[in-house]
């Protein structure tokens, strides 16, 4: 008597799931012909001590409302990339920075725009977008 019997139909699934798997990962590496992208300057950038950062933003309702309201203009704007969709919204006492890669310097302006229409005014934002085709 054997205790265990493996089923022949779950070795067989089993045998194609990792074969297709293992096939997927192979297909995907060598598939990868862009270059991984280097944070490496942002990220120094961002560590001196007067830079604003996203761990920055203000808690507040007005400065929590300011972002919300900007961020919900951005993502509506359906002609904006998904780098323009994903910039970094930090108000503080409503000073709104604006950080991040856009594709163009339209992308960049149509931001801008966005935010000193809801913050006030152009003063009132600091842009430190950067354009990445």
């Amino acid at each position: 008597m054997h205790l265990f019997q493996p089923k022949k139909m779950t070795v067989v699934t089993s045998a194609l799931w990792l074969c297709s798997a293992w096939g997927a990962a192979l297909h995907a590496q060598s598939t990868s012909t862009q270059p991984q992208p280097d944070n490496t300057a942002v990220n120094k950038r961002d560590r001196n001590p007067g830079e604003a950062t996203a761990d920055q933003q203000k808690i507040n309702p007005a400065d929590r409302a300011l972002t919300a309201k900007i961020r919900s203009a951005v993502v509506s704007d359906k002609s904006l990339s998904t780098y323009a969709h994903n910039v970094k919204i930090i108000s503080q006492g409503g000073i709104v920075t604006l950080k991040g890669p856009v594709r163009s310097s339209a992308e960049a302006k149509s931001i801008v725009s966005k935010a000193a229409a809801s913050a006030g005014g152009k003063d009132k934002v600091v842009n430190q977008l950067s354009v990445k085709p």
